[in-house]
């Protein structure tokens, strides 16, 4: 290696990049140490017995995170994905030499340690150290103990070092990974098959929304990035999947908010020979499933705090079920608001404080109240029922009122976190709807999916998941980019 760069001022840097040199000089290369840890933090303090100190062996890996330096031996912790672990290094235990090197180590370097474990007389559980390797050198100090990573965007832009000094956002995103596996658990569980559907395709559908576009070499043609999961899922209803899901990305060129990514992870379910009545049962089933498993509220209720409102959610029981069209006439107080001119609701909703685009459909116009002034309030889990029909295409429409769809969105905390249709499968209604669809919400007509209708689709419910939502909600995150790894971000001219 070569000496320090003139660059690099940064004094621990410098210091511990002097460290690494010595150990080469001396024949040491820890980015080539060999170390295999046979338990993790949790599972290894799980062993310990009590009245059986240093009788149960372990080797234990992870980052130095603190270090207390008491002459002749050392407590420290190391922290892994379970979380921390203390060691015990004493001097005539690993020996001279082995000690020596062990109190040149920095926090944030990443160790081995081989022992047994014991109880401290605070009662710790803890390894008594017999060897210690270093297996990877930290070249840059960790973020400071007690205040942490102060600025947000390098919380995001830094993620691999938030998850080593902040608990709560390990433990969010260490949650976020149990929820997926347990809605595949669940799903499997009543005979659903998971699949992979294509992320680059010819067509943007099953969606109304701003696609991301790319070139393909080799066909010679543009492709999008999906905005939907929808219309493939369906074609496998036709090819007699009769239960079929998938977890997977999508990707929508749109605006960045608290609750909008452009890159962001949907669960889609289709079940043939159900409805939306039985995707009803199928989410309030999976989410009180979620509630019980996996947040497990210590009280042993089925209750949340909403972290943006301070109030409970309480998932147990029946959910509210409540009309589109009765929430709006209760917000405006205007029982013929649905025979209103376009020009009435405008006036109407501009004196509620929502400012109305004159491009916008009447029926715009109704969503708009409804998504800022509606929605939001609705904090326990509320099934919102028959959706006015330009909303969603790919629907059947209610048989008592045609106006409206066989569709609900499940609003709870205030985010929709689920719609499900009763799926259409009449190719010619489907054709009709997609080609009369109107305003904002007009998508891409997809040729193939209207060909596999006419082969025949069976009666089904459909729903979509937004994922990230859902783990805003059940982690108490204030915000989506809290619960995604690694959130779009202008690149960093620093780099």
């Amino acid at each position: 290696m070569s000496d320090i760069p003139t660059e690099i001022t940064h004094d621990q840097y410098a210091v511990r990049l002097k460290k690494l040199q010595d150990l080469r000089a001396a024949g040491v290369d820890p980015f080539r140490a060999s170390f295999a840890p046979t338990h993790f933090s949790a599972d290894a303090l799980r062993l310990y017995v009590d009245g059986q100190d240093n009788t149960v062996p372990v080797r234990v890996a992870g980052r130095l995170l603190v270090m207390r330096d008491m002459g002749k031996s050392q407590f420290v912790k190391i922290l892994d994905q379970q979380g921390l672990i203390q060691l015990y290094v004493k001097k005539d235990v690993v020996g001279d030499e082995a000690y020596a090197a062990f109190r040149k180590l920095d926090l944030g370097d990443i160790i081995g340690a081989e022992g047994t474990l014991f109880k401290t007389k605070s009662g710790e559980i803890t390894v008594r150290v017999e060897r210690t390797v270093l297996v990877a050198k930290a070249l840059r100090p960790l973020p400071e103990k007690w205040h942490g990573l102060t600025d947000p965007e390098q919380v995001y832009r830094q993620r691999y070092l938030d998850v080593i000094v902040n608990e709560e956002s390990r433990r969010r995103l260490l949650q976020r990974s149990r929820i997926i596996s347990s809605i595949r658990r669940f799903l499997e569980d009543r005979q659903f098959i998971e699949v992979e559907t294509p992320i680059l395709q010819s067509v943007a559908g099953g969606a109304a929304a701003k696609p991301f576009t790319t070139h393909h070499n080799a066909l010679g043609c543009d492709f999008f990035l999906r905005i939907s999961l929808e219309l493939y899922l369906k074609r496998l209803l036709v090819g007699g999947l009769d239960r079929v899901f998938e977890i997977g990305r999508n990707f929508r060129n749109e605006g960045i908010s608290r609750k909008h990514n452009p890159e962001f992870t949907m669960l889609e379910v289709y079940q043939a020979y159900s409805d939306h009545r039985g995707m009803m049962e199928l989410i309030r089933d999976l989410l009180q499933a979620l509630v019980r498993d996996v947040v497990q509220p210590a009280d042993g209720s089925m209750k949340i705090r909403h972290a943006a409102g301070g109030q409970d959610i309480d998932f147990a029981g029946e959910w509210r079920e409540v009309k589109y069209k009765d929430l709006i006439v209760a917000e405006t107080g205007d029982p013929q608001w649905f025979g209103r001119s376009k020009a009435e609701k405008a006036s109407a909703a501009e004196k509620l404080g929502l400012p109305v685009n004159p491009a916008w459909e009447d029926f715009e116009i109704t969503q708009e109240i409804f998504s800022k002034r509606i929605e939001p309030d609705l904090i326990q889990p509320t099934f919102v029922l028959n959706l006015p029909r330009e909303l969603c295409p790919l629907a059947k429409l209610n048989r008592e009122d045609p106006t409206t769809l066989d569709v609900f969105e499940l609003i709870i905390g205030g985010m929709e976190i689920a719609p499900a249709y009763s799926e259409q499968n009449d190719p010619f209604v489907q054709r009709e709807m997609f080609e009369h669809q109107a305003g904002e919400e007009k998508q891409n007509i997809d040729q193939d999916f209207l060909l596999a209708l006419e082969h025949g689709m069976p009666p089904a419910g459909g729903m979509g998941v937004g994922i990230d939502r859902l783990c805003i909600l059940l982690t108490g995150a204030e915000s989506i980019r809290d619960v995604i790894l690694f959130p779009q971000l202008r690149p960093d001219a620093q780099i």
